[in-house]
């Protein structure tokens, strides 16, 4: 039994993967000023950013999701253009 999906579907959802896989790597992927006791006097200057587990996370993830977003457009056309 062969089931028949309208192409517009797996295109919507590689661009929706696409388009919050970027946005993941973006946002919850970038670095981000540690945290420190005096934060609030402002003594310091200004620290490094860095990267922790959870951000290093996020990045990879987001580029997953970029990579299968991709993978299902471009396989999706390749499926089209071969019938």
């Amino acid at each position: 039994m062969r089931l028949q999906i309208p192409p517009i579907v797996p295109y919507v959802v590689g661009a929706l993967l696409v388009v919050f896989g970027i946005l993941r790597a973006k946002y919850l992927g970038a670095p981000r000023p540690p945290r420190t006791a005096d934060d609030e006097e402002g003594a310091a200057a200004d620290p490094k950013p860095v990267r922790g587990k959870a951000q290093r996370r996020h990045l990879a993830m987001g580029m997953v999701w970029v990579a299968l977003g991709l993978f299902l457009v471009l396989s999706t056309a390749y499926q089209i253009h071969r019938r």
